[in-house]
């Protein structure tokens, strides 16, 4: 960080910058490298419009010559924080395109950095502490959303500082995205230990295909290797529900297999429905199972939501389930809002529904929007 301020001052004319980072709700900010001050406190507002819109903000008042920019850090979809400038109000619109881009390549870098310090994660949790499971479910997880011309999307876990089985993993390889989603067994550690084999059994299947062999989208290897795993390892006494999904994001072909709880909503032209699959058995639970894929093609527009039993089941005393009740309505609302706020919205409508109370279950909920790439 001081590295970047040094930066900034000597070719941007900036005269401070505060790095603020995502805490793992993305419901709030905190500076890296600093403790909260009260100047700091001012500047929060305008970096959580900054943030949540994925715009710049410019923060001037009147009768004062120096402004701040705000300036959204995400790299490839997925928010990560805010990079705050103090400059010169006179030298905003000539700094500010540059200083975009400079914000885009920050959050390149500081990706990378995840892995090689602790600085940012500390700053990432001033919030709460993680749990050990926890602390495994989100150094399991390559990135939290993802996007490229055609295809977006965005996944988040609950309660974030205590989730223990559930957990999404993602690849793209060529044309295809895989994404599955995963509810292990479970509580705790214990459902986070299966679930981190029943994804690295699929990450191994995905790379084990010999060169000149490659067959992106298939998932019936990474099913069935992940299967044997878990019952090698339990000998059927746990297993994992999974949901397994590849999409091609040049024409939109979906490949599936039900393998549990995890359910799949199509939101199509306005409407909500569950896209009922064939079920199938949780991997783990038997030897030698075999999986079948299912296909479909989405058409433009197509916008796909899972979600976990902690979600889509979720009960309080005397009243409906969550799915019952609300699910539905919910998704209808973000149907104007990015995957990355369509996941917020309908998290916090689940956390309204338990009446702000910590949720009782594991929740896992992933937004994907597919469209055709426009020609170049």
């Amino acid at each position: 960080m001081e590295t970047l301020d040094a930066y900034l001052s000597a070719t941007h004319g900036t005269k401070s910058s505060t790095v603020w980072l995502a805490d793992y709700r993305t419901t709030t900010l905190s500076p890296s490298g600093a403790e909260p001050e009260e100047a700091l406190g001012e500047q929060l507002g305008s970096a959580m419009r900054a943030f949540a819109s994925q715009t710049p903000v410019v923060e001037a008042r009147d009768g004062q010559s120096l402004a701040r920019l705000h300036l959204p850090v995400s790299a490839w979809g997925e928010r990560v924080g805010v990079l705050s400038v103090g400059l010169d109000a006179d030298r905003v619109p000539a700094e500010r395109p540059r200083l975009e881009e400079l914000a885009e390549s920050f959050a390149v870098a500081l990706s990378a950095a995840y892995r090689r310090t602790d600085r940012y994660h500390l700053d990432r949790r001033r919030s709460g502490r993680l749990t050990m499971a926890a602390e495994m479910q989100w150094d399991l997880l390559p990135a939290r959303a993802y996007e490229q011309p055609g295809v977006k999307f965005a996944g988040q876990l609950e309660p974030a500082y205590t989730v223990g089985g559930d957990h999404f993993d993602w690849a793209i390889n060529g044309d295809w995205l895989t994404v599955t989603a995963l509810n292990g067994m479970g509580s705790g550690l214990d459902a986070a230990l299966l679930t981190t084999l029943a994804v690295n059994a699929m990450r191994n299947a995905r790379r084990s295909i010999p060169a000149g062999q490659s067959r992106p989208g298939d998932l019936t290897d990474q099913a069935v290797l992940a299967a044997d795993a878990i019952y090698s390892q339990y000998g059927g006494a746990r297993h994992v529900a999974t949901l397994l999904l590849a999409l091609n994001t040049t024409t939109g072909e979906l490949r599936m297999i039900d393998a549990g709880s995890p359910r799949m909503i199509l939101v199509r032209n306005g409407q909500v429905r569950d896209m009922a699959l064939d079920a199938q058995l949780p991997l783990g639970m038997f030897g030698d199972t075999r999986y079948v894929e299912e296909h479909t093609t989405l058409n433009p527009g197509d916008r796909i939501f899972v979600v976990s039993d902690g979600v889509h089941a979720a009960i309080r005393p005397n009243e409906a389930t969550f799915g019952e009740r609300e699910l539905s309505r919910a998704i209808r609302s973000t149907r104007l809002q990015p995957p990355a706020e369509a996941i917020s919205s309908v998290m916090r409508s689940l956390r309204e529904y338990h009446a702000g109370a910590e949720l009782a279950d594991d929740a896992l909920i992933i937004c994907l929007d597919w469209s055709p790439r426009a020609d170049p």
